[in-house]
């Protein structure tokens, strides 16, 4: 490693961009008012909305600004891990930066990530953005799944070199460019969905150390602006970062459900054995309680603001109907995203 923060205008960010005419400004000015960044390549991957258009006037503006154009997706490839390769293949910085189009950067999100790189000896630092959320849905599900993620890919076991462990998320993702360029960069991932882990996974195995972390103050994002898109967005990814197998998504569909039926069951029960709507009622108020106080742990665990306790029951149930449905998709061996359809690895969708 010799990068120091003081040359760390050598980071060109890379940002592959399908139809993200809502939000491609934001995330271009946010790059753009950080000196440390040499150069923003936006990657318009066959968008046909007018993101294009939207990046064109913005580069009348912004000198470090430029637009790429790909033109046609390569058999086996992921439409983002093949806008990502290419920006790569441009970019000259030894840093290279890779983020979302949806992603909104503080003006020193790219200092510190490259600071933290230097106090670890870290070849890749990724940040979990801080999520934006306005809909009830989106209020409801993604809290859920990032309690759910947090407790599978723990900040601690990630950064510690001795264990196997690896994460990253793509929507902050700081690789240095020797390194990117010797475990393959995206071409190596190319046909994965989940191309950031598993990236951080080869990163990780060829003996480099990884950092991940918290995005609270560095990086915002609001992933899904309408309820079709979180659900098609979860559903080509849940199954997969469930762990990948019947047998890893079993107890997380069980823990989702169980306290739920449990409740509606013994509230039933009561009514019709009993015969007793003060003990129905009694029976289900503790047991919504059970899960709200256990939710509220959760929430509390992982620094969502407490008001979100109101949506952990459809949390509840709009996790287990959106993993369901991504299982479901693995399975049969095909996947859509952005008007394109993509193969999983193995219809049998047990690939992890």
């Amino acid at each position: 490693m010799n990068a120091t923060p003081k040359n760390a205008a050598r980071v060109s960010a890379i940002v592959p961009a399908r139809n993200e005419q809502e939000v491609i400004a934001k995330c271009v000015e946010s790059l753009a008012a950080q000196e440390e960044i040499l150069e923003i390549l936006v990657v318009n991957d066959q968008s046909t909305d007018r993101t294009k258009e939207i990046v064109e006037e913005l580069t009348a503006r912004l000198p470090t600004l430029r637009l790429l154009e790909v033109t046609s997706l390569p058999e086996g490839w992921v439409g983002k891990n093949n806008a990502a390769w290419r920006g790569a293949r441009e970019s000259k910085g030894q840093w290279l930066l890779f983020t979302d189009a949806d992603a909104v950067h503080e003006p020193d999100s790219t200092v510190k990530a490259v600071e933290i790189a230097v106090e670890t000896g870290s070849a890749l630092v990724s940040f979990s953005p801080a999520q934006q959320m306005e809909t009830w849905h989106e209020k409801s599900l993604i809290p859920y799944i990032y309690c759910r993620l947090n407790a599978r890919f723990t900040y601690a076991e990630v950064n510690d070199p001795q264990k196997l462990t690896a994460a990253a998320n793509g929507q902050f993702l700081l690789i240095q460019r020797d390194v990117y360029q010797a475990v393959g960069g995206h071409a190596s991932v190319a046909g994965e969905v989940l191309e950031d882990v598993a990236l951080a996974k080869r990163v990780k195995s060829a003996g480099n150390r990884i950092w991940f972390g918290s995005g609270r103050g560095v990086v915002r994002v609001r992933m899904y602006r309408t309820f079709r898109s979180m659900w098609q967005g979860w559903k080509k990814n849940l199954f997969m970062l469930m762990g990948g197998t019947e047998a890893a998504i079993a107890p997380e569909f069980v823990r989702a459900v169980l306290p739920l039926a449990l409740t509606v069951t013994a509230g039933v029960l009561a009514w019709e054995l009993v015969g007793s709507g003060t003990l129905a009622l009694a029976v289900s108020v503790v047991g919504v309680a059970a899960m709200v106080v256990a939710d509220s742990l959760e929430l509390r665990r992982n620094q969502f603001p407490p008001r979100l306790i109101f949506y952990g029951i459809p949390g509840r149930v709009l996790f287990a109907g959106v993993l369901w449905a991504s299982f479901r998709s693995h399975k049969k061996g095909k996947l859509e995203w952005k008007g394109r359809e993509y193969p999983t690895r193995a219809s049998g969708a047990s690939n992890g």
